[in-house]
């Protein structure tokens, strides 16, 4: 299962960190193999919320995921995007920021560096609603029912979460944005930039998120109607036919994958910046890294870990709202990489645990965990 899973990964490993050697010798290999540890360690919270929507896909399009999907992760997020950020805050054509990152990189990088509140600012939000829709659903099984549950009451309110979001993004605004960071230390006006691209990160959130979610209803609305048509074809001795909508509804979940992806990486290829200003070695160690994401995403719903370890999705969405915030405060105040991995990695870490003490309380007690009764008095019981 292991290789299986992580074939591509190790394959990939290898053949980039030998580029990177014929590309810069040595000292590219060290800072490849550094780069896609940054990007694993900042990401891991990224394939535990994709395994949540992969499972609900088909064989075949987890494999497009774990396919296409990493060209477009590797090649758009890694490589691309870096090129068009600066292309388009330093107002260049494509090409000319192309030919800048190779021959300039110190020039390139403080271009990156300008253009983070507009990033900053999208990115986050678009964390920061799935978080809020996430903590604003009343959900049978709790982590942090101290919390959760009353956050579930107030999420009855229409539109709550973007009422929440628009506020944090007004504050963010009239605070942060007013002295967002520059290069070489100093600060200028963003505060008009920041709320444009947050409500762009917003407007993407809504359109993706809400696309995906309507045609997920089809599919079971459809698969219902598919079941108790295949109950009385067997019943008549009659062929069924599959399901229409399963390819529309899975490429819109497809999409919202990717796209949920690119605003997952927005810290990983900034916080990349000060490592390295190579595009070729950015793009290697993310891309890498990348790779072990999917296959850990992959592998989580294979082995049905989060079936086994229920609050692990609590932690990562937890997580994704840490991050959502760091990206917020980024926008004027330098914020290590390493805080940020840490924070997401203790965060699972410590649902991770959670759900271990679950299991063996129910083992113990001779319960399955599958109510919101046994949820609560989980939660109760001091997790």
């Amino acid at each position: 299962m292991v290789l299986k899973t992580f074939g591509w990964s190790f394959a990939v490993t290898a053949l980039g960190l030998v580029a990177a050697v014929f590309y810069g010798g040595w000292q590219a290999f060290g800072i490849v193999a550094i780069l896609s540890v940054l990007e694993i360690s900042l990401s891991f919270d990224n394939a535990v919320i994709n395994a949540g929507i992969l499972k609900k896909m088909s064989a075949f399009w987890q494999k497009i995921f774990l396919t296409i999907g990493v060209l477009i992760a590797v090649f758009g997020m890694r490589l691309v995007f870096p090129v068009v950020i600066v292309a388009i805050s330093a107002q260049l054509g494509p090409i000319e920021a192309i030919d800048l990152s190779f021959n300039d990189p110190d020039r390139y990088k403080e271009l990156v560096t300008d253009a983070h509140p507009s990033i900053a600012a999208f990115g986050g939000m678009f964390l920061l609603m799935i978080f809020l829709d996430f903590i604003f659903e009343d959900r049978d099984i709790k982590w942090l029912g101290w919390l959760e549950r009353p956050l579930a009451k107030l999420g009855k309110v229409d539109m709550l979460s973007v009422c929440v979001a628009l506020i944090i993004l007004l504050i963010t605004a009239m605070t942060f944005a007013t002295q967002a960071h520059q290069h070489g230390g100093g600060h200028a006006n963003k505060a008009e930039t920041v709320m444009l691209s947050g409500i762009a990160g917003l407007i993407t959130y809504l359109v993706v998120g809400g696309l995906s979610g309507f045609f997920e209803n089809k599919l079971e609305e459809e698969e219902e109607r598919e079941h108790e048509a295949e109950e009385e074809a067997r019943k008549a001795g009659k062929p069924v036919s599959g399901v229409v909508l399963a390819g529309k509804a899975a490429f819109f979940m497809f999409l919202y994958l990717e796209v949920l992806d690119a605003s997952f990486s927005f810290d990983g290829v900034i916080g990349a910046f000060a490592i390295t200003n190579e595009i070729v070695l950015m793009a290697l160690g993310l891309g890498i890294g990348a790779m072990y994401v999917r296959s850990l995403t992959v592998y989580l719903v294979r082995q049905g870990t989060l079936d086994d370890y229920v609050y692990l999705e609590h932690g990562a969405h937890y997580a994704i709202g840490a991050l959502s915030v760091i990206l917020l405060v980024t926008i004027q105040h330098e914020i290590n990489e390493l805080i940020t991995g840490m924070v997401g990695v203790v965060l699972i870490g410590w649902s991770f645990w959670s759900s271990v003490r679950r299991n063996k309380r129910l083992a113990a007690a001779g319960g399955d965990g599958g109510d919101g009764t046994d949820s609560k008095a989980e939660v109760s019981s001091g997790v």
